[in-house]
């Protein structure tokens, strides 16, 4: 039993291509349609549920490594002019010793090989990245950058901030995560489709400071909603038990959401929730919430907000997998500082102060029931649910029950029709 996950740009084809994989192979194929998440993730849930050893993952793809079953991925062959990439990248770089790195949109892939064999002989210090499917083998050599599904070695003595980045394929997410990771490259671009290469435009800096706004509002967050924006990564799990975790250490309230793809409209039934942080793929993880009632960020934001062993180096992760235990870029929380001890800080944003240290995990064992018998019921659940200290605070909670104070009456037929003309109303003669 094999899935087959299309793209929806790719959905009419889907019937063909299982009718034919169930007549070559002769297993029984699933054809996965609508996922949860993004489609470049694999959607391991969509195919446990029809008991698929297997899955086959058509299209673009984020080579995000899976948990559990294996996955082939068939990228598909999207054409590329070769002959006109090699002119936009002798424009780009006319010097010959420079020191370039080639990346790649996965559906050009396969037309890396012909131009490595028009650039090599031209320029002996570029270096064509590989595609790597899941987790390489073993640890990585000194030079050796593992990211996004790329490999690639660097051997230059400054390491891969002497060298420039030269990327194939059209503008988005793959090239915004590229250009934030890498931020200390300059980067240059070819774009297949309309055959023009240029030197890339985004003000990195600018969009660092919007990330770094971003964490100042984590900062002041007081409630935060946890997203889950995949299951099929390997180690969400383990990354959603950390920010768990590092919340209640910062003395933040967090909740845990699974809404699918997230949008403006599911987000905004939750007021109470300052602060969205998202679980996804490296792709997915850089989401634009200008539109959004509350700003989302990525978990690295939220462990530069609520995590002060971790500072701002210059370099940005996307990838939550690097946040760990056992990752090149894990930081491990520091002790617990009595509140006494704490130096207060002050918030750029609204000029006020807040707490930053970190605080004991909360006890496990549960008050004396004689305390709870004490206490207002509504006050006790508002200092355990944000939902309800939220409405609590609210003037206006929703219609009054008034139990027992209406008066009881028989029911009475209402109007019949349409909003627009109920049958009881008469018609106005032109």
């Amino acid at each position: 039993q094999v899935a087959l996950q299309f793209p929806d740009e790719l959905l009419a084809d889907a019937v063909e291509v299982a009718a034919r994989m169930e007549a070559v192979t002769g297993a029984e194929m699933y054809v996965l349609g609508d996922t949860t998440y993004g489609s470049c993730c694999v959607d391991e849930v969509a195919a446990e549920h029809v008991c698929a050893e297997a899955v086959l993952h058509y299209g673009p793809a984020c080579l995000s490594p899976c948990r559990k079953l294996p996955v082939l991925h068939i990228f598909g062959k999207q054409p590329l002019d070769v002959g006109r990439c090699t002119e936009a990248f002798r424009e780009l770089y006319p010097e010959r010793q420079s020191r370039v790195v080639v990346l790649s949109d996965v559906v050009y892939a396969h037309a890396m090989g012909e131009l490595e064999q028009q650039l090599c002989p031209e320029y002996p210090n570029i270096i064509f990245s590989r595609l790597v499917c899941g987790d390489p083998p073993g640890p990585a050599v000194p030079g050796e950058e593992r990211k996004f599904g790329r490999q690639f070695l660097v051997e230059a003595a400054g390491g891969l901030q002497d060298y420039a980045m030269f990327y194939v394929g059209a503008e988005g997410l793959a090239l915004t995560s590229f250009m934030l990771t890498w931020n200390r490259c300059p980067f240059s671009s070819f774009n297949p489709v309309t055959g023009c290469g240029r030197r890339e435009t985004l003000n990195v800096n600018r969009a660092l400071m919007r990330r770094l706004y971003l964490v100042e509002r984590a900062r002041d967050a007081g409630v935060v909603g946890i997203l889950v924006g995949t299951l099929g990564v390997a180690g969400y799990l383990t990354v959603l038990q950390h920010l768990r975790e590092l919340l209640c250490r910062a003395g933040k309230r967090s909740y845990t959401l699974a809404v699918g793809k997230p949008n403006p409209a599911k987000l905004a039934n939750f007021l109470e929730v300052d602060v969205f942080v998202l679980v996804a793929c490296a792709q997915n993880s850089l989401l634009d919430s200008s539109d959004f009632y509350r700003p989302v960020v990525t978990p690295y934001e939220l462990e530069l907000a609520c995590n002060p062993a971790r500072e701002w180096t210059g370099n940005y992760l996307t990838d939550f997998r690097d946040l760990l235990p056992g990752a090149c870029a894990h930081v491990e929380l520091p002790p617990a500082v009595p509140a006494a001890e704490a130096v207060p800080d002050v918030s750029l944003i609204t000029g006020r102060m807040r707490a930053t240290h970190l605080c004991d995990p909360p006890s496990s064992q549960l008050p004396p029931s004689t305390a709870l018998a004490c206490r207002d019921q509504t006050r006790a659940l508002a200092e355990i649910s944000p939902a309800a200290s939220f409405l609590e605070s609210r003037s206006w909670r929703g219609l009054e029950q008034q139990l027992g104070q209406t008066p009881v009456s028989k029911a009475v037929q209402g109007r019949r029709g349409i909003a627009i003309a109920y049958e009881d109303e008469g018609c106005e003669q032109p």
